[in-house]
């Protein structure tokens, strides 16, 4: 009897200390996930400073951005610092409270995320990926930097930044040519014969737009 027991406590204590390794190598590959999907997803690109001046800063990845976007009647929004860090980061926040603001835009203290952050591209993952997600970003090395804004329309952002963030109003789309074909009502007037009439041809670099 006693030896039965002592074979059961063996295996129970084996077991036990099988199940956190085999639950750590589980938690690894789910964090190896979600690193290639923050990977391909470009989160990079709007959450580490530098990026868009050519030079990320890899010792504050994922630290938040030194650009503001400016969306015309919304205001200037910084990408956030999505780091682990309790004070500037989402350090605080569950990863439950991550997925949901991946997937419904929605942050813990009820403010909506900013356009800009393509969240309804989330919504579209399953619950296995964005965990995931979740998972890599708080296994991130803690950044702290406190990322300003974001800022309302008309507000000076420049004087809060100091220095650290630079406003990017997005560049106006392309002047372009719009091409129309004749209508019916329109061929006295223009000494247009055939509604079926060739376009006119674009010099070699402009683009057309159909109407």
């Amino acid at each position: 009897m006693v030896r039965l027991s002592a074979r059961f406590l063996i295996l129970a204590a084996s077991a036990l200390g099988l199940q956190p390794s085999m639950a750590a190598a589980a938690d690894d590959t789910q964090i190896a996930r979600g690193e290639y999907l923050v990977t391909i997803g470009g989160c990079n690109d709007c959450h580490t400073p530098g990026y868009f001046f050519g030079k990320p800063d890899t010792s504050r990845f994922l630290g938040g951005s030194d650009v503001g976007f400016e969306i015309q009647g919304q205001g200037v929004f910084v990408g956030r610092n999505i780091t682990p860090d309790k004070e500037t980061g989402i350090g605080s926040w569950t990863r439950e409270q991550i997925v949901t603001a991946l997937q419904t835009g929605q942050r813990p203290d009820g403010r909506v995320l900013a356009p800009i952050m393509p969240w309804h591209a989330f919504a579209q993952l399953t619950e296995e990926d964005v965990t995931s997600i979740a998972a890599f970003l708080q296994s991130l090395k803690p950044v702290p930097n406190q990322v300003p804004g974001p800022f309302k329309p008309g507000r000076r952002s420049q004087p809060l930044c100091s220095g650290s963030c630079r406003r990017v109003k997005p560049r106006p789309p392309r002047q372009t040519r719009r091409l129309r074909l004749p209508q019916e009502g329109d061929a006295a007037a223009a000494g247009i014969v055939s509604v079926a009439a060739p376009l006119p041809k674009l010099p070699l670099g402009d683009s057309a737009e159909m109407g």
